[in-house]
């Protein structure tokens, strides 16, 4: 999987768990440019993405992620 196929996949779970059509991720966005991303909803989100790429996400990787390009590099990783 390409990056940018990571991007589309990870952008397609970010619209439906905060139910906004309107997101665009980049490499730099935090939870602070998404409306509703707390911690409760960083939980459901970490879920959906599990779910969407079918592996887990260590808990070490989940509580070091800065923005949503680690997230990105995490999934490339894992996705071997």
């Amino acid at each position: 999987m390409t990056r940018e196929e990571a991007f589309k996949r990870l952008t397609d779970v970010f619209r439906e768990v905060f139910d906004d059509d309107s997101i665009e991720l980049k490499e730099e966005t935090t939870s602070d440019d998404v409306e509703d991303w707390d911690s409760f909803e960083h939980i459901n989100l970490v879920v959906a993405v599990e779910k969407e790429f079918s592996f887990k996400i260590p808990m070490g990787k989940v509580i070091t992620m800065k923005n949503v390009g680690e997230m990105v590099d995490i999934i490339l990783e894992l996705g071997k």
